[in-house]
């Protein structure tokens, strides 16, 4: 499938910033389950936007603005051939050792019940694979998905116990079960097409988790949609947790009342081969 992705970000300031110092983790690199055919990044201030790599391989573009500045506009535009791979993942840059997804962060630290839960639920599994599936499946059930996007837990204990969260929460979940499991596990920011959702923010910044399977390699697990990412998912960035493959992080000295909109269009291209296919019938 080709994917069209449109989306702008929206800073406003009550009273203007003096400076805003970002790091966007918005470029998704090509892999055996994704190929970039076109992708770019447009700031509307007058800046030097520096293109790197983070630790994990992620695209990274850092800029500053100075000056007084009273709206940023973040613009993204680009298109993504993707292919179903059910999940497994191959061709994606890989830095460090998988033991390094055993580790603990402060976004996946689970209490005694989250651990508890994780080894009822997958503790007697013969093969990492079935433990993540039945993960996956777990989580889904117990989570209620908060669909219009607002934070209402600030720790993965919070939202087990209030049995809602965010995709952010149920990936963090998925993770720290995982990982009390002795499977190595990681954090996944993307994009989501969903074109039959039939809600104005079904298509927008997503997030899932990957664990490794020995033999195999590393396997993605989306506990909000409970299934394997498929063509509708463009993975973008990776890491141990949110904070590591965050889309956008920075500060702005100054600039109080800070206010985001956030605007996404992501559809389906067709080529022109496929849509004189479709004529034709």
């Amino acid at each position: 499938m080709r994917i069209r992705v449109a989306h702008e970000t929206t800073y406003r300031y009550e009273r203007p910033a003096k400076s805003v110092i970002q790091t966007l983790r918005l470029t998704p690199r090509s892999h055996d389950g994704q190929h970039v055919a076109r992708w770019r990044i447009d700031i509307d201030q007058d800046i030097r936007l520096t293109v790197s790599e983070d630790a994990f391989g992620n695209i990274t573009h850092a800029f500053s603005a100075a000056g007084a500045i009273e709206t940023l506009h973040v613009r993204v535009d680009g298109e993504v051939e993707t292919h179903d791979k059910a999940g497994v993942l191959h061709g994606v840059i890989e830095r460090f050792p998988v033991s390094l997804y055993l580790r603990e962060t402060d976004l996946t630290k689970a209490d005694e019940i989250i651990r508890d839960f994780a080894l009822e639920i997958a503790g007697d599994e013969d093969s990492p694979l079935a433990a993540s599936h039945a993960l996956m499946e777990a989580i889904h059930d117990r989570v209620e998905v908060n669909r219009d996007r607002v934070q209402v837990a600030t720790t993965i204990n919070e939202a087990f116990g209030k049995k809602r969260g965010i995709c952010q929460d149920l990936a963090h979940l998925f993770i720290a079960c995982a990982r009390e499991l002795k499977i190595p596990a990681r954090y996944v920011s993307g994009l989501l097409y969903q074109p039959d959702a039939g809600e104005a923010n079904a298509n927008a910044n997503h997030a899932w988790a990957e664990t490794y399977v020995e033999g195999l390699g590393w396997v993605a697990f989306d506990p909000s949609l409970q299934l394997c990412p498929t063509v509708n998912h463009i993975r973008v960035a990776a890491g141990l947790d949110y904070l590591s493959a965050a889309p956008v992080r920075g500060a702005h000295y100054g600039g109080e009342g800070e206010s985001l909109d956030v605007h996404f269009n992501i559809g389906e291209k067709f080529s022109h081969q496929q849509a004189q296919s479709q004529s034709q019938n």
